[in-house]
């Protein structure tokens, strides 16, 4: 028996997975396809757009530089003074511009070398992710489809053909059509499609008569991307052509042509999918000894690439908090604030999927739309806004405090020794920093060293503070300007942390 069981081997299911791996736990990860390799994960149809949050959970458990090397990217040890970003996306297909995001008014922004979202595809994510999981003795079985689920207080069993796997939890990151979701009876919830989207990879006889990047049309939009062939297209019916029919050369290059407004050809198509802009969530993520992560508890339109980055930060903060929960140190409660924290994210996301594709329905209101919307991204609120969306900079959890930076993802705080706290979270465990001179805080984090690692010192920046607790997702769990007493710190750190005489096994410790 496994302490959990993870049903998808995606990018959000391997994350999980590494998380809980790092914590001791044991896990075995479940994945329908048979091998790991596809060309809807290569490169173009692969190509995904890390936010700079995402690319900072790498950065925290030591993944940036084999991420980045895997992507074909440039290693960027970071700067000295924060930069503009030099991608920062797009809203509805208007594309924002880089030099109009007022850095300034990020909130805790700090030099980092993951300041910067990342282009990449999927089978570089999930193959940096497969390798760091079997190092870190986790279990992948391919080629198993789950058909049941069933649980009681102390286990739940996944059924796949004759086999059935028990764990002390069970996780289903199975994606958009989640089985774990369905056999677990979660409820959910939300919209229905307004188009149907395509993405195509063909043989374009006449490719200059579209245009590049994003189009919005009076007839809906269409994307060409650099790569030859590779066209993404959406039409306003309703979400009623996907999965309803065959995607056929004939039709695809029919709604290719009715949303482009051109007499464009494709002379042979290779690979075709369709999607929809449906919104839905599951109203909880968690039933007894199941939960769910990334797309299996919310799915919505692709618009401004928000799925992946949403899940990654599901699987982060779920985590360390599932992890506690197995190794029994975790306080009551812990694990019911991962659905706390994080369903008002995904809730977030759904609306902003929304409101982009009610901005590119087909007519004059929504065009009327368009044209405030691109004025208000011609100024520099308006740009920085939505780069601060788009980038997770702005997400913060309620986490009780009137403290700024509590509930934010912590600033790289970095000590003038060089260390950085990405340096100081890669084995999983929260962080103590202490900027003070009185060193009070050290004698306080004595008992937290198996969850807790203590680092002191002066800051680079230290923002004014002196001191912060870190929580093992890189959330600001507390802030203050001065060190806290030792009842404080007590306090603190049990929330989160729960039992301070609980010993981590040696190897985590």
């Amino acid at each position: 028996m496994h302490d959990v069981v993870i049903v998808g081997a995606g990018p959000v299911g391997l994350f999980l997975a590494c998380e809980l791996g790092l914590a001791g736990c044991s896990v075995l990860v479940l994945e329908r396809e048979p091998e790991p390799r596809s060309p809807w994960k290569a490169d173009p149809l692969g190509m995904r757009g890390l936010s700079a949050a995402s690319v900072e959970a790498f950065y925290r458990r030591g993944m940036l530089h084999a991420l980045l090397t895997a992507s074909g990217v440039d290693d960027d040890p970071g700067a000295d003074e924060p930069g503009p970003p030099r991608g920062v996306g797009h809203f509805a297909g208007m594309m924002l511009d880089p030099a109009k995001v007022d850095v300034a008014a990020l909130p805790f922004r700090l030099p980092s070398p993951a300041m910067e979202g990342v282009m990449t595809n999927l089978e570089a994510i999930e193959s940096v992710l497969s390798e760091r999981a079997a190092v870190l003795g986790v279990e992948i079985r391919r080629g198993v489809t789950v058909s049941a689920v069933a649980q009681d207080g102390e286990l739940v069993v996944a059924r796949a053909g004759e086999h059935e796997y028990a764990a002390r939890w069970l996780v289903g990151c199975d994606g958009g059509r989640s089985a774990v979701r369905g056999l677990a009876g979660f409820d959910f919830v939300g919209t229905e499609p307004r188009f149907t989207g395509y993405v195509v990879l063909a043989a374009i006889a006449d490719p200059e008569k579209l245009g590049p990047g994003f189009n919005l049309t009076p007839t809906g939009m269409y994307l060409q991307m650099p790569a030859d062939g590779h066209v993404g297209m959406m039409e306003f019916d309703g979400g009623a052509f996907d999965r309803s029919q065959r995607l056929t050369r004939e039709h695809l290059q029919a709604v290719l042509r009715r949303v482009s407004g051109t007499d464009v050809t494709l002379s042979e198509v290779h690979l075709a999918s369709s999607f929809t802009d449906r919104a839905k969530q599951t109203t909880t993520y968690r039933k007894g000894r199941v939960l769910l992560a990334g797309d299996a508890a919310h799915i919505h339109s692709p618009l401004g690439a928000q799925g992946l980055n949403l899940g990654l930060g599901d699987a982060m903060n779920l985590g360390w908090k599932l992890a506690a929960t197995v190794r029994g140190h975790a306080r009551d409660g812990l694990l019911d604030t991962y659905t706390r924290e994080r369903h008002p994210i995904g809730a977030w996301v759904l609306d902003w999927t929304r409101a982009q594709t009610a901005v590119m329905r087909p007519g004059s209101h929504a065009q009327a739309l368009q044209g405030v919307i691109r004025d208000l991204l011609g100024t520099r609120d308006g740009t920085t806004y939505v780069y601060e969306k788009v980038s997770g900079s702005s997400i913060r959890y309620d986490l009780g405090s009137e403290q700024p930076l509590v509930g934010r993802n912590a600033p790289d705080l970095r000590l003038e020794d060089g260390t950085r706290l990405g340096d100081l979270t890669q084995d999983g465990r929260g962080v103590a920093l202490d900027f003070s001179t009185d060193r009070h805080l050290r004698d306080s984090a004595m008992g937290w060293a198996s969850r807790i690692r203590y680092a002191a010192g002066t800051a680079r920046n230290d923002l004014g503070l002196g001191a912060v607790l870190v929580r093992p997702d890189g959330i600001v769990a507390w802030a203050g300007d001065r060190a806290p007493d030792r009842e404080a710190f007590e306090r603190a750190a049990g929330h989160w942390f729960g039992s301070p005489d609980f010993q981590a096994p040696p190897e985590i410790g």
